[in-house]
């Protein structure tokens, strides 16, 4: 099936998997700029050669780590998510296949599958 223009507004698996991803950017970004902040400063103490850098320059290889961790940030984040869901996904299935499975036990005349009914053994002691 083929998506018209503007169903993936509607679609909420998707949109919650891009908020996923945004959360996983700001924090890649966040935490791999401020890596790369200690690391500018480590190298205007120390080093001529970073010193004598344009600021142009300064700033981009700052942005760079920036970039770099919200993408690794936002990849790790998405992939995590597809797990999980998959996982949810899986338990759902199990879930009702299990429930066919007691229907249909039950509906040949065998009670008390989940625990419930006369069943031999699960009688309460008078």
């Amino acid at each position: 099936m083929v998506r018209r223009h503007g169903d993936l507004r509607n679609d909420a698996e998707t949109n919650e998997a891009a908020w996923e991803a945004v959360r996983g950017a700001v924090w890649g970004s966040t935490k791999w700029g401020a890596f790369a902040a200690v690391a500018a400063g480590t190298a205007y103490a120390f080093s001529p050669l970073y010193r004598g850098l344009t600021i142009q320059f300064k700033v981009y290889l700052q942005m760079s780590g920036m970039i770099l961790g919200g993408m690794l940030g936002a990849d790790q984040r998405i992939i995590a998510y597809e797990h999980r869901i998959r996982h949810q996904k899986r338990i759902a299935r199990d879930m009702e296949v299990w429930r066919r499975y007691e229907e249909e036990y039950e509906s040949r005349g065998t009670p008390g599958v989940g625990g419930e009914g006369n069943v031999k053994g699960n009688q309460p002691d008078a």
